[in-house]
């Protein structure tokens, strides 16, 4: 198993539209954190593809070792 590199060990507040996909960086190389940018080519990560279920804010998971991708689920805290 590949390891992603830690973005960031605290989240990112994003606001997301209800219908609209959205692809989540997987690797933690992306610029346009914490979405992809195709940083991960030539490697064994693929972005996560996710659809937003409602208009609103969401925490989204720049540590990229969240068990809820893309969400943070508050991994961040045991890799300080």
């Amino acid at each position: 198993m590949t390891t992603p590199t830690i973005a960031a060990t605290s989240p990112i507040e994003v606001e997301l539209k209800k219908g609209k996909k959205y692809w989540f960086c997987t690797c933690g190389k992306s610029q346009k954190q914490p979405f992809c940018d195709s940083s991960h080519k030539g490697t064994d990560f693929e972005p996560h593809v996710f659809e937003a279920q409602e208009d609103g804010s969401a925490w989204l998971c720049r540590c990229k070792h969240t068990d809820n991708k893309p969400f943070c689920d508050g991994t961040h805290d045991t890799l300080k």
